[in-house]
């Protein structure tokens, strides 16, 4: 395959990766997903990235049919990341994409749960060191010998389920011999360690080097102590050797030369032969040792490769089940029978909130289309495909849209849910669309050219539309959602539209109902207490006397206080006054 031909290549990025990878191994390296060696090539990391997901997964990017989308569902992968146990699994979670089928999608979930449920069980000094493995994994680049210890690490842990059962399978034995000879071996040489003779020979020589670097103070040592004769230095200088080195006499005296003329040329010939002659038995050591390793690697090498492939996608899922684990996340159930498509969830939890580590986090439950959901205390909604969301500022309206895309999101790259219970209806175009506050003419019309064109395509499409009225006058926002809403309904879409405006939006088609978010008032803390699960077929009210009662509290002095009294007196006084009594009632 060209280079060309995978989205984001274009003549410059494939000069760059030519030069540095050569064309076989960057097709391979986008094939195989692999983010780092792309990074290494000269992309950046981001680049590469957008271009791994194009290649893996383009269908999947296609369903993002909004800049809100795609932002949402680079968010959910940075705090799946978070959780991922070495920088290759990382780089695999950055590119996920929302898969094209259920079974793949099934199948996905079938191996993170897995894993979770593996992982869950294991005591927690067994968790610390199978993640100790896999950060020394890491730092030594994913080498064989990191890859086989991490193994190892895993077979003590005890843990065979799941993904785990690739390990659970290999040969303890073999793995043990295979890393302790490919920890011998670097390169072709034998590392220090490997063999205590192979060590005690470069000892030796290193000694031998050692002193011949100072003959000269040898000699003079030696003559200092009374050497005078011939015979007599021979036998200082062979106990000298004997005493400094860990050498035998035999190849000392083998070393020493016949016809040398005086101490210095005596001194210097018996070292040189020395060195050479430990030079040679080191050789022929390693070279002895290195094929003795080799030859234990070559018995092992099946087990070693099945090791390497093994941590490698244990990895990928043990990092996403971690994450699953961190938020709670449980199996959705995909709902994909015919023309009915729904988007349920039983106590859902919003991630990014969760993230933050807010302990008053609300679990909501919400549905769009046909549902099976039977809350245990509370009321559950209909079936209705629409549904326009109205009630408090600040009231949580903005975060159970996000909340739904998440939802949907993750089940469709098949990931574990945060909810108790979900039931979701795979689509082929999410509209996530944000509040956002800029009102001119530019901004309707592309934000129209955004969130249509996916209700005019055939496929299934889950409209989320946050605050349309922001980006137009009041008037026409009202007609312009009533037209999203019809047109969405006539489309047998599923959407959930927040809005200020539902009174001016009657009458809704029947297949469209209106649900509200209520504010309960304030704490002694003058926070705003609100009640974010929604009230089904019920108009949500806007509560601006908490607002201000907040801010006549909060006035800095009397005459601030004042501004904001005339305030109360246009929303209501005695709604204020009443606010403001329940909050130090409760105090």
């Amino acid at each position: 395959m060209r280079l060309e031909e995978y989205w984001g290549v274009g003549p410059k990025t494939r000069e760059t990766l030519v030069d540095e990878l050569g064309t076989e191994r960057a097709v391979e390296a986008i094939e195989n997903g692999d983010v780092r060696t792309l990074s290494e090539a000269g992309l950046p990391r981001g680049r590469a990235t957008r271009i791994l997901r194009r290649a893996t997964g383009g269908a999947g990017m296609d369903v993002l049919a909004t800049s809100d989308a795609r932002a949402a569902y680079k968010e959910l992968l940075d705090l799946a990341v978070d959780h991922a146990v070495t920088d290759r699994a990382a780089d695999r979670i950055r590119v996920l994409t929302p898969l094209s089928t259920r079974e793949e999608m099934e199948t996905r979930l079938d191996g993170v749960l897995a894993a979770r449920d593996a992982w869950e069980t294991l005591e927690e000094g067994d968790r610390e060191a199978v993640l100790a493995a896999y950060e020394r994994y890491d730092e030594r680049d994913e080498s064989e010998l990191a890859a086989v210890e991490t193994a190892l690490a895993i077979l003590e842990a005890g843990v065979d389920a799941g993904p785990f059962e690739t390990i659970a399978d290999l040969e303890q034995t073999r793995l043990e011999e295979a890393a302790r000879a490919l920890s011998a071996l670097d390169g072709g040489r034998v590392r220090e360690g490997a063999d205590e003779e192979l060590d005690r020979l470069r000892t030796a020589l290193g000694t031998v080097e050692d002193v011949d670097a100072n003959a000269l103070a040898v000699i003079e040592e030696l003559r200092s102590e009374g050497v005078r004769d011939v015979g007599q230095f021979r036998e200082a200088f062979e106990d000298y050797l004997l005493s400094e080195a860990d050498v035998t006499i035999d190849r000392v005296r083998d070393a020493m030369p016949t016809d040398a003329t005086d101490a210095t040329d005596f001194v210097g010939a018996t070292l040189r032969h020395l060195r050479d002659d430990l030079r040679e038995a080191i050789d022929e050591r390693e070279a002895a040792v290195a094929s003795d390793l080799e030859a234990t690697l070559e018995t092992s090498r099946e087990e070693v490769d099945r090791a390497v492939t093994a941590v490698d996608e244990i990895a990928l899922e043990l990092s996403l089940a971690r994450f699953a684990l961190a938020y709670d996340c449980t199996r959705p159930t995909f709902v994909d029978e015919g023309d009915e498509a729904t988007v349920a969830v039983l106590e859902a939890r919003n991630l990014t909130l969760a993230a933050r580590d807010e302990e008053a986090v609300q679990p909501v439950t919400y549905a769009l289309g046909d549902h099976t959901l039977d809350p245990v205390d509370g009321a559950v909604p209909d079936d209705e495909n629409v549904a326009v969301l109205t009630g408090a500022n600040s009231g949580g309206k903005t975060t159970l849209l996000e909340t739904l895309c998440q939802v949907v999101l993750l089940a469709s790259m098949g990931l574990p849910v945060p909810a108790a219970r979900a039931e979701v209806t795979p689509v082929d175009a999410l509209v996530f669309h944000r509040r956002h506050a800029s009102f001119n003419a530019g901004v309707l019309e592309s934000t129209l050219r955004s969130i249509v064109p996916p209700l005019s395509d055939t496929g299934r499409t889950l409209m989320l539309v946050d605050e349309f009225e922001a980006i137009t006058e009041p008037g026409s926002a009202a007609d312009l959602l009533h037209g999203l809403v019809t047109l969405t309904v006539e489309r047998d879409a599923l959407g959930v539209f927040v809005t200020h405006l539902a009174e001016d939006l009657e009458p809704l088609p029947p297949e469209a109902r209106v649900d509200g978010i209520f504010a309960e008032g304030l704490s002694p803390d003058l926070e705003l207490l609100v009640d974010y699960q929604p009230r089904f077929e019920t108009v949500g009210r806007s509560t601006p006397e908490f607002i201000v009662s907040r801010l006549v509290a909060n006035a800095s002095d009397r005459t601030e206080r004042a501004g904001f009294e005339t305030l109360a007196e246009a929303v209501g006084h005695e709604a204020v006054q009443r606010t403001l009594a329940d909050a130090r009632w409760s105090e």
